[in-house]
């Protein structure tokens, strides 16, 4: 039931924050608006919602500040939304990662279908499969210093646990389960954000910078003019392989 998701709207500009809400009201999702980021991240910290419909231009904390920051803790997904049409602003929006882009003035309902679309794809997506059986999968993937443990979703990196994101840690898995093969970003971004995806291959490049943020020496390398892999090597010889890119 849409009732299930509570969806926040971020926007100083209280006629667009009434006008996506009564939109999403009249599609019975649960709504609550914010006029600025500072009071987004109070509502992040105490009741988190299932998605943000996000202004860009915001008094103080701007919205690509505050993406970044729920960006860093979770990958809950995020609609931007701005007057500003230029692509460079469209791709950093989308490098930060946000999930859709939207001009202002925009549909009410095109946004709604948009909502509805990020929505299945992140939760449905993760829901359990019910009356199927699902086959015999490993309980976890280790290529050298890395091991996945998979049903747990959890990830240690030289025996210290490391806390990734869900799009980072899929995009791990994808690496773990073909070490040394060279992924281009189109097939990472199908694999991780899904065939629909429209944004910027870039948001690839973003992502695994993150990642090695995380996880210090990880042996996954830019293979040039092609996308990146994940070398299986272990040692002194892995760390000089990924800290030469």
């Amino acid at each position: 039931m849409n009732k299930d998701y509570l969806i926040a709207v971020v926007d100083d500009d209280q006629h667009i924050r009434n006008l996506v809400e009564a939109y999403l009201i009249k599609e019975n999702y649960q709504t609550i608006g914010l006029g600025s980021a500072e009071e987004a991240w109070t509502l992040w910290q105490t009741n988190p919602p299932d998605m943000w419909v996000l202004d860009i231009m915001l008094p103080g904390m701007d919205g690509y500040e505050f993406c970044r920051r729920i960006r860093h803790e979770a990958e809950v997904p995020i609609i931007m939304i701005s007057a500003r049409d230029n692509e460079v602003d469209k791709i950093l929006g989308l490098e930060l990662g946000s999930d859709d882009y939207m001009v202002k003035p925009f549909s009410p309902r095109e946004l709604v279908a948009r909502i509805k679309r990020q929505l299945q794809r992140t939760y449905k997506m993760n829901a359990p499969t019910e009356g199927v059986t699902l086959p015999t999968a490993p309980a976890s993937l280790e290529v050298g210093r890395l091991q996945l443990l998979l049903e747990e979703r959890r990830v240690f990196w030289c025996r210290e646990e490391v806390d990734l994101t869900s799009k980072e840690f899929t995009m791990l898995k994808v690496f773990a389960d073909s070490p040394n093969r060279a992924f281009t970003r189109d097939e990472l971004l199908t694999f991780v954000w899904g065939d629909d995806y429209f944004g910027s291959d870039r948001a690839v490049d973003h992502l695994i910078k993150r990642m090695r943020k995380k996880l210090e020496h990880v042996p996954i390398e830019a293979v040039w003019g092609h996308g990146y892999r994940m070398r299986a090597e272990e040692g002194e010889q892995t760390d000089e392989a990924s800290t030469s890119n």
